[in-house]
């Protein structure tokens, strides 16, 4: 899977590496956490849960420590408390709070918005399995990725993983060597939301033609011994 003969489009990833990830644009089917503060650093209260409440639909009820998560809707827009409906899909998170900041000082003096994405995830691929690794903070690495996915094992080659980031048309793809120290150095080890990390599976070339032709070894050894069988009760 995904062979190359080194790295693809490597200036546009060593770019992407570039933006912090208070620039990853917003896109249909996030998830938002977004918290008020006023200026002095005081997130807004709302002590009896009922504004809480009334974001989830009623389905939170003590659990009044449970954030909400507000879905960026197929059309980009997504209804949050109070400001309604707002269009956030093609923004920044930076932009997305400079937005919310406005929006909300019509009802709060002083406020600062904080918005993050909840469900930002990293694919894995290869020899772990395939896995789904969510993005537990903004600065997670490679390293991280791999340790969350179990680890790279004897059948996994280090020395050949694929970093996969962007349009799937037309990816930036690098070939990191984690086999050596000075392989490690070189990579561009910074993980971005919705990268595939791919890695290389160990071929057992003895092991997998074993495999494949196992179900012919048993029927011709079933024929076989049928076969024997019915010849000694006949010559009996």
């Amino acid at each position: 899977m995904f062979r190359t003969d080194g790295d693809v489009n490597i200036e546009k990833m060593r770019a992407s590496l570039a933006t912090a990830e208070k620039n990853y644009v917003i896109q249909p089917n996030d998830y938002l956490d977004v918290r008020v503060y006023t200026n002095r650093g005081e997130r807004i209260l709302d002590p009896n849960g009922e504004i809480l409440r009334s974001l989830s639909g009623g389905m939170i009820q003590n659990q009044i420590e449970e954030r909400p998560r507000f879905l960026v809707q197929s059309n980009g827009i997504v209804k949050l408390p109070m400001v309604d409906y707002v269009k956030v899909s093609g923004l920044t998170l930076l932009e997305a709070d400079s937005l919310l900041q406005v929006m909300f000082t019509k009802f709060y003096k002083d406020v600062y918005v904080i918005t993050k994405v909840l469900n930002n995830r990293i694919i894995v691929l290869g020899a772990p399995g395939g896995k789904v690794i969510p993005m537990t903070n903004d600065n997670m690495n490679l390293i991280e990725v791999l340790a969350a996915a179990g680890g790279v094992d004897k059948n996994g080659k280090v020395h050949n993983i694929r970093l996969i980031r962007g349009d799937l048309q037309n990816p930036s793809v690098q070939v990191i060597n984690l086999a050596t120290i000075e392989g490690m150095r070189k990579a561009a080890l910074n993980v971005e939301p919705n990268d595939i990390v791919y890695v290389e599976p160990v071929r057992r070339v003895f092991l997998e033609a074993l495999a494949d032709y196992l179900p012919v070894f048993s029927a011709v050894t079933g024929v076989l011994t049928t076969y024997i069988v019915i010849k000694d009760l006949i010559e009996n």
